[in-house]
């Protein structure tokens, strides 16, 4: 799909491109690029992505961590090479990283992190959550961590798709 310039944008268009430059992520590529197409759905989905990202209760390293194993899961290269420096940023250990590189289980030195691996890898594997992950979940994340996780593994999903089925690789 065609990459919009600026001078292409309809008034809408222009609308949520601005917001979305003037907001964290400081620029429009990516799925967001290709949602532009669609303003309507790219505002909709850069306001739900910047609370997932960036104002979640979840803490920084347990994001990084529940997007790089999403992004493995669906083989968004995009996403991936995007969140690695972020990920070391906030603390996720260079053998976490280099263990869901190479989709092996990490061996995790923190329960939280740990958590955040199997309530991902169980939802996506079986469409559900065992009573077992869940009450490990709610324990050591309490109930807003826990569901601004699943909010979370919601939007990487929506955006790991949009790489796939559009190719995005810039």
């Amino acid at each position: 799909m065609k990459k919009l310039t600026e001078a292409e944008l309809s008034p809408t268009q222009t609308r949520v491109y601005e917001a979305i430059v003037s907001g964290p992520r400081g620029g429009v590529r990516g799925p967001l690029a290709v949602w532009l197409h669609r303003p309507e759905l790219a505002n909709k989905a850069q306001q739900l992505g910047q609370y997932c990202r960036y104002e979640s209760s979840l803490p920084p390293r347990l994001r990084e961590l529940a997007i790089l194993t999403t992004a493995k899961l669906w083989n968004a290269h995009y996403e991936w090479d995007i969140h690695i420096s972020f990920a070391e940023k906030y603390g996720l250990s260079p053998e976490v990283i280099e263990a869901l590189s190479q989709e092996n289980r990490p061996k995790f030195l923190n329960k939280s992190e740990e958590v955040v691996y199997n309530f991902t890898q169980e939802l996506y594997a079986t469409r559900s959550i065992s009573d077992e992950t869940f009450a490990a979940t709610i324990l050591y994340l309490g109930q807003d961590q826990t569901l601004d996780l699943v909010g979370l593994l919601g939007y990487y999903s929506l955006i790991s798709m949009t790489i796939k089925a559009f190719s995005v690789s810039e």
